[in-house]
């Protein structure tokens, strides 16, 4: 939705010029002028000299001209009609840009009994207006003053508010327009505007207009946001519905910005979003919010503060279903079942039994299992064999198998290269995995870019990349280490997922220290690291995404250095490749 409105505005901004009414004036009134002096030429007479000298003297500005040339006795046809449309024209657009796409245009308001209905509407709505104001305004007084006037008003709003809405969203496009203007050009076009409302004899009940929606709606005031700057010539009320269009869309896009931040779909007025976007756009919106509501009835987002925020209950499921498509990847690329197939006891026997998960290394109760078995067969009719359900095993003390440090480049290169969701989905694979497949083992996610930090797996779904410039693999692996030696006598694993070379490393006084190319100081406090990885004997398996050269020699030379391997999976493939590699290594 947010693209679309961009790509709206985008359009809307380029769609023509604001100053196409002035424009086509100044073009209607030059024709207009030639038209007079070629009908002056033939005539030797002085009275068609004076009539030359006081064309030429005509100020450049439209407005002025029309003025003193609203008495001329012209000589030219042509030249009369034209003056006579321009008229039209400015009349027209005056009235159209305040009420478009509220009323019909007008199509001769030169006509005294057009200009007087036109009065006679203004002040009827002016003392609605007044007394909706004041609160005298009653349910009826609306649809009386529609069937009064309803040749102006074929497609009304059904409420008064509706119509307000609209009029003070013209109102301040209008005023969004003359602020966007130069000097110049504003000065030219209100003098136009107070002009053709003198004439029609509607300048006091504008003004009494624009002083009631003010005070309706001062939040539709508007002078400022980017101009419309195409080439087409916009006349006053195109340019006015454009540009009313535009200060819609910012509006929108900030409820928008507003909802994301704060993860409320409410924030959202569903009836500008219809006007911008279409129905769709307002049913896609509904059901967002049918699917928000649900997810906090079954306690997938939970509030915080203002805040709503994923609960572990989700962090769990979305897990899950990242393990599951890493499994239905491991099996579609043929790469061999990865299960557990070594039993043993992980402890001394507490005397509990539940039944058997995947990836459980606990001895089966073969009694347990027969059993219920048997049970299943009396109660279904059904054979003796044993369905997987049926297995039962017998808990043991919770004994450490394997501590796994999974370090995840949180650099900004890893969104610019469309890496970070398929890191963070796999961070998530393999906490779901470890959690329920073997809950005996360790897992700590780490997260470097500058600096590193340990990353809590309930963080993980809204973890956001840094847009600090550094990749400090040296604090990264310090405390992956420290990690490791609080489990001594566990299985313990390393994984590092990088797009880029090590560019940062911490400084003595505890901060930070960033160059790149890297320097010499930053690439000896990182392999400083890796050597002591290696005197724990533990190997690192690096997992490189993308081509670049430098990293790859680097972490070569690392492998070689410590003994651990560097594969280079896709980033659609990163999950498989880790998942695998874990189990691979619990093997030993």
């Amino acid at each position: 939705m947010v693209r679309e409105m961009r790509q709206r505005h985008q359009e809307l901004r380029e769609s023509g010029r604001m100053d196409g009414l002035l424009s086509d004036l100044r073009e209607m009134l030059s024709d207009a002028l030639d038209a007079e002096r070629r009908a002056l030429f033939p005539d030797p007479s002085d009275e068609a000299r004076f009539a030359e000298l006081m064309l030429d003297a005509l100020p450049d500005d439209v407005p002025r001209a029309m003025q003193e040339l609203s008495d001329y006795q012209w000589r030219s046809d042509e030249a009369r009609q034209i003056y006579s449309q321009m008229q039209e024209r400015l009349r027209r657009d005056v009235i159209d840009q305040q009420f478009a796409g509220l009323s019909r245009s007008v199509e001769n308001m030169s006509d005294p009994a057009a200009q007087a209905a036109m009065a006679e509407m203004m002040r009827d709505l002016n003392d609605l207006l007044d007394a909706h104001r004041e609160g005298r305004a009653t349910d009826e007084d609306y649809p009386e003053f529609l069937d009064r006037h309803r040749e102006f008003f074929p497609d009304a709003p059904d409420t008064l508010d509706e119509f307000i809405d609209e009029m003070a969203r013209q109102s301040a496009a209008m005023e969004r327009m003359l602020a966007s203007m130069t000097p110049e050009q504003r000065a030219e076009l209100a003098e136009s505007m107070q002009q053709a409302l003198s004439d029609m004899g509607l300048q006091e009940q504008m003004a009494r207009l624009q002083e009631n929606l003010q005070a309706l709606r001062p939040e539709f005031s508007r002078s400022r946001g980017p101009a419309l700057s195409g080439e087409a010539s916009l006349g006053l009320p195109d340019a006015t519905r454009a540009l009313a269009e535009m200060a819609d869309l910012e509006s929108l896009s900030g409820q928008m910005a507003d909802a994301d931040a704060m993860a409320d779909l409410d924030q959202i007025d569903a009836e500008a979003l219809e006007r911008a976007l279409g129905r769709s756009a307002r049913d896609d919106l509904e059901a967002m919010q049918q699917v928000q509501r649900e997810l906090q009835e079954q306690g997938f987002l939970v509030g915080e503060g203002d805040e709503l925020r994923l609960s572990p209950k989700a962090v769990r499921r979305i897990g899950r279903t990242a393990l599951r498509a890493v499994f239905d990847q491991i099996e579609a690329h043929d790469r061999g079942n990865h299960g557990m197939h070594r039993t043993g006891a992980a402890g001394e026997l507490t005397g509990s039994h539940r039944s058997w998960r995947f990836g459980d290394e606990e001895s089966i109760d073969v009694v347990r299992t027969v059993q219920n078995a048997t049970r299943r067969r009396i109660a279904t009719g059904g054979g003796a064999a044993l369905d997987p359900d049926d297995f039962e095993i017998a808990e043991t003390e919770t004994v450490t198998r394997a501590a796994v440090a999974l370090l995840v480049d949180q650099s900004f290169s890893m969104v610019m290269n469309d890496t970070w969701s398929a890191a963070k989905t796999m961070a998530l694979a393999l906490h779901s995995l470890t959690s329920t497949s073997f809950p005996l083992d360790a897992l700590q996610v780490i997260g470097f870019a500058n600096m590193a930090r340990v990353v809590d797996p309930m963080e993980i779904p809204n973890l956001q990349a840094s847009e600090i410039q550094g990749t400090n693999l040296q604090h990264a692996l310090m405390l992956a280490g420290r990690f490791l030696d609080r489990h001594p006598g566990a299985e313990r694993i390393v994984m590092v997922v990088t797009d880029g070379e090590p560019t940062a490393h911490l400084s003595p006084d505890g901060g930070w220290w960033f160059d790149w190319p890297p320097t010499h100081e930053t690439i000896t406090e990182t392999v400083a690291q890796v050597d002591a990885m290696t005197r724990r004997r533990v190997p690192i398996s690096w997992f490189r995404l993308g081509d670049e050269p430098r990293l790859s020699r680097f972490l070569d030379q690392m492998a070689r250095r410590n003994g651990g391997r560097v594969l280079a999976p896709s980033h659609e493939r990163l999950g498989e490749y880790v998942i695998s590699d874990y189990v691979r290594a619990r093997a030993r």
